[in-house]
């Protein structure tokens, strides 16, 4: 009885503590962009750059371009990625967003490389642009027909469509408003003003909720402060709100409506905002992060009006449906992860991964899969295991599948593109973080290059034929049926 309520401890412990501290300045904005590029975006612009037939220098450049500029873990990236599916974007460059935003980002790639080294930095970048474009490429061309057939009706008429410029400026907008919620820049946690209020009963408050919530680094678990029991409580009141003034907003806007967006608006200012509790009561900081996140959302309202309220309508709606399709999964993912993350004790890494084998490297992979920590969180729970005897190959395989095999995200996937398709992506990337964990562990324990590089190219070989016997054989079946 002890250990379940252990584990049932850990999974509301880790849903609480990640609902406090990462959903608000990244999911909730991502939700936003998701429902604008769904209702907003004509969906033969996004065909023409991303999709099944797109030059493939310009589909794919463009999907690791914007993933490497978005500061977003793997569950932020998720309602982005069914954004631009669902618009026509092809099966492989809208892969390649969604492995290579995660794991290797800028804001990610500069914090492995002050934490862990250049070294670990290059390689990351370089297997995640590499791998991710080559995952994309063997997704697009296994699912082909079944991509193609999906946009056929748009694909016709997407030659020559743009993307108006009010949609550009709002979607700009609230891509700003994402970023400026998420990077640690010096200006954004730059002091602007900050105050003391006397609330006697915050300390006891706090107290209880570290009982409750308890702080454990070594598992990754950052308990919960009083404000992210605040936060928790307005996404409740949003919630409440939302499920009539957004999901009835297609028949109309309601009173319920402004209630759902004043109080979203309120939510993130206040989740921008310093708050922490001391002896008096609570400090309040205003930093340059409130002041920008306050004044993104303020320059929404103006951009909106120039749409018609039809359009306005769709976006809302948009937006609350990718929130129903993609909240409750991710909620049940962190939860398990918290009941798993319970019985998995750090100090076994030095006994799996302590040297470069196929087992070790696999063991990273599948403790990425059950120790998810999002984006940045990664990267010193990474140091650690360093620090515990984790080979720097395994390490590599870990920070690899981390950001992209998360439990939460793999249930997310499928729901967006199918389980056969997302259980194929899940064993691409988990062979692809194995051969990256061995490839670069082989490099510091001393291999040659000459051999390596051997070695990677008699596996990328075996990919390409692959892939070219795969393609023979369709051009075959398409020539066969053309004929009859």
């Amino acid at each position: 009885m002890e250990w379940m309520m252990t584990a049932l401890q850990g999974g509301l412990g880790s849903l609480a503590s990640y609902l406090a501290a990462h959903v608000l300045l990244c999911l909730v904005p991502a939700f936003f962009i998701a429902g604008a590029l769904s209702a907003l975006v004509p969906q033969q612009s996004i065909i023409r750059f991303l999709g099944p037939d797109a030059p493939k220098w310009m589909s794919y450049s463009a999907a690791a371009g914007a993933g490497s500029l978005l500061a977003v873990c793997s569950c932020t990236i998720q309602p982005l990625f069914a954004g631009i599916y669902k618009k026509g974007a092809g099966l492989g460059p809208a892969i390649t967003f969604l492995f290579f935003a995660p794991a290797a980002n800028i804001l990610a790639l500069a914090y492995t490389g002050v934490a862990l080294g250049a070294e670990f930095a290059i390689a990351r970048i370089l297997l995640a642009l590499s791998f991710g474009i080559g995952i994309g490429m063997i997704m697009a061309i296994v699912f082909r027909e079944g991509d193609l057939a999906r946009v056929a009706d748009a694909q016709t008429f997407a030659e020559g469509v743009g993307i108006p410029g009010r949609t550009l400026l709002f979607i700009g907008a609230l891509v700003a408003l994402l970023i400026a919620g998420t990077l640690k820049l010096d200006f954004l946690k730059a002091v602007l003003f900050s105050t003391e209020l006397p609330w006697h009963g915050a300390s006891a408050i706090q107290q209880t909720l570290d009982r409750w919530v308890p702080i454990n680094e070594a598992v990754g678990a950052e308990g919960l402060s009083l404000q992210g029991a605040m936060l928790i409580a307005l996404l409740l009141a949003i919630g409440a709100f939302a499920w009539k003034g957004l999901g009835k907003v297609d028949e109309g806007f309601n009173r319920f409506t402004p209630v759902a967006l004043g109080l979203t608006v309120l939510t993130l200012v206040f989740a921008a905002l310093g708050f922490k509790v001391v002896e008096a009561g609570i400090a309040l900081t205003v930093t340059g992060r409130t002041l920008a996140v306050t004044i993104f959302c303020l320059l929404l309202i103006p951009l909106a009006r120039r749409f018609e309220a039809w359009d306005v309508q769709q976006w809302l709606w948009e937006t609350w449906r990718f929130v129903k399709m993609i909240f409750p999964l991710l909620i049940v993912g962190v939860f398990l992860v918290g009941v798993i993350r319970v019985f998995i004790q750090p100090e076994w890494i030095r006994h799996v991964a302590g040297e470069n084998t196929v087992s070790a490297n696999l063991a990273g992979v599948v403790f990425g899969v059950f120790m998810y920590f999002p984006t940045l969180v990664e990267v010193p729970i990474a140091k650690m295991f360093l620090s515990l005897g984790m080979h720097p190959g395994p390490l590599i395989a870990y920070l690899m599948a981390d950001p992209e095999l998360s439990l939460q995200s793999i249930l997310i996937t499928a729901a967006i593109i199918g389980k056969l398709r997302a259980w194929t992506y899940v064993g691409l990337v988990a062979v692809f973080s194995t051969v990256s964990g061995l490839t670069y562990g082989a490099w510091v324990d001393g291999m040659s290059l000459w051999v390596l590089s051997g070695v990677v190219g008699g596996f990328v070989a075996l990919i390409i034929g692959t892939l070219h016997l795969i393609e023979i054989r369709r051009k075959l079946r398409e020539g066969r049926t053309s004929c009859t």
